[in-house]
């Protein structure tokens, strides 16, 4: 009996997509302005997960490095045919939408082809981009018609769909409307499958926050007309107590023992009216069932979170992949090689405020989360934050005399200074689930920031961890928790993280 995890993947892992290859699962998610982007993670169970790779592992695969904040890889699909691992995707504000092959889903994957309007003059305008094959070998690219460019930027022609040609990676026609679902907002992220010889097109509706949900059409061919199904939306937390909320964004595949199943994004939030989810849209999972009139049920999105987890990283070995950077690769950031044992970082200038920060990182996993580094900061100044953007993140800094906690959200700056002569001391970031006897609880969690010098902890802040949630600071990201350098050079020695989700 298979057990199904909530969150099936922890931390910042948004806009799932899966295929069922012999008897594995490969999943795929969004990665915006990080990377390496569109981690892969594979499992042989669909309990545990393994983080096997990247989509994105070299420069020009995405052009992430000057897209605006929330730009760049958004809501792949991941299929298999023929031995070959395809996925689609949109770089928003970016390249465009692109056509990725691999062989071995771990990588090398393509470089990604853009795939063209059928006069070839420009990408296809849209996001969320699906692709699949009819028992003919046409290839057809369902996507949401949303347009991110030119003088109809904003504007959204509902789910649009083209045959295309993939030796080219160009429209053979003029995109075409499909049902766009039920009337709520922004319909997006369409899958089309054929099953039990029927056309089912899966969409999400009703934006991706508090309102999103699942819906569902079929007809008797992949370019329809389709039939509305009678119970929509499939699945949504809207207006429910659920503790899962924002549910929508799925994706359906065969599970083990054939049970069906639906991959699909939500978040945690926290406080007394659940308005704070700290760690951004995480992926999950729930059954499918299929009913006797040929309609799919999908069950509602039950919690069921893992134990908790510490990782503890030395720097005398390549960093493994679980490592981020911000428009960067991390290996264009963090040095291993100057000091042997350490990882260094050399400033160029920016801070943290700044869209390509000297930052290299990981996703927060847990609600309840420590991280510790240890930091030696006689050449130079930065330290270790909690990072959403460049307008959202707390940090405790050290060097040039001094150890500062500070909280930046959306502008405003408030620091907390003491004096620092020394060269090494630990660093300290903990978020703490807010104390039950504080009354109504008004935030998702509370940032501990703190600094060990001489063996000794010194308490520096309490920061609300509320103005570092997706609603407040409207992101499609998550926490990444780093270190980043802002003068001369830092060298960090070690890092624990631990944290669970009570």
């Amino acid at each position: 009996m298979t057990t199904l995890h909530n969150p099936l993947v922890n931390g910042f892992h948004p806009d799932p997509s899966v295929v069922r290859v012999g008897d594995e699962w490969f999943l795929a998610t969004s990665s915006f302005e990080y990377l390496p982007g569109i981690p892969i993670h594979r499992s042989r169970d669909f309990e545990t997960w393994e983080l096997i790779g990247h989509v994105a592992t070299r420069p020009g695969q995405l052009a992430v490095e000057d897209v605006p904040t929330a730009g760049g890889a958004w809501a792949p699909t991941i299929r298999h045919r023929d031995g070959v691992f395809h996925l689609v995707i949109t770089d928003a504000m970016g390249r465009g939408t692109l056509h990725f092959t691999a062989t071995d889903p771990a990588g090398l994957w393509s470089d990604g082809d853009l795939i063209l309007k059928q006069d070839g003059s420009s990408p296809i305008d849209g996001i969320d981009p699906d692709i699949a094959w009819d028992d003919e070998g046409n290839v057809y690219i369902t996507y949401s018609g949303l347009i991110l460019s030119g003088d109809q930027l904003g504007q959204h022609l509902g789910i649009q769909q083209v045959k295309v040609d993939l030796d080219r990676h160009i429209a053979l026609e003029e995109p075409r409307s499909l049902w766009s679902g039920t009337g709520g907002q922004f319909p997006e992220a369409p899958h089309l499958y054929e099953v039990g010889g029927r056309w089912y097109l899966m969409i999400a509706e009703g934006g991706t926050e508090r309102g999103h949900g699942i819906s569902i059409a079929r007809g008797d061919g992949p370019e329809g007309p389709f039939e509305t199904a009678p119970h929509n939306p499939l699945v949504s937390a809207r207006s429910t107590i659920r503790p899962i909320q924002n549910t929508g964004h799925g994706d359906l595949v065969p599970g083990p023992d054939g049970q069906w199943l639906c991959v699909l994004l939500g978040v945690r939030p926290r406080s007394g009216t659940r308005a704070f989810s700290a760690l951004g849209r995480e992926t999950f999972v729930t059954p499918v069932r299929w009913e006797d009139d040929g309609w799919p049920a999908i069950d509602p999105v039950l919690l069921n979170p893992r134990p908790g987890t510490r990782t503890e990283v030395s720097f005398d070995e390549p960093l493994d992949a679980e490592w981020i950077a911000v428009r960067a690769l991390p290996s264009a950031v963090a040095d291993l090689g100057s000091r042997p044992g350490w990882l260094t970082l050399h400033a160029d200038g920016t801070t943290l405020d700044d869209p390509r920060p000297v930052f290299v990182g990981r996703r927060q996993e847990h609600l309840t989360n420590s991280a510790t580094v240890h930091v030696d900061v006689s050449d130079g100044a930065g330290g270790l934050a909690v990072r959403y953007d460049e307008r959202f993140h707390v940090e405790v800094e050290a060097g040039a005399g001094s150890v500062t906690a500070r909280a930046v959200v959306g502008g405003l700056v408030q620091e907390w200074t003491l004096p620092f002569a020394g060269a090494e001391l630990d660093l300290h970031i903990d978020s703490r689930k807010p104390a039950s006897s504080a009354g109504f609880v008004t935030t998702s969690d509370v940032f501990h920031l703190a600094a060990t010098i001489d063996g000794e902890r010194v308490e520096l802040a309490e920061v609300d961890g509320r103005f570092l949630a997706s609603e407040t600071a409207e992101s499609f990201t998550g926490r990444v928790i780093g270190v980043y350098a802002v003068a001369g050079r830092i060298a960090v020695h070690s890092w624990v993280a631990e944290g669970d989700d009570d």
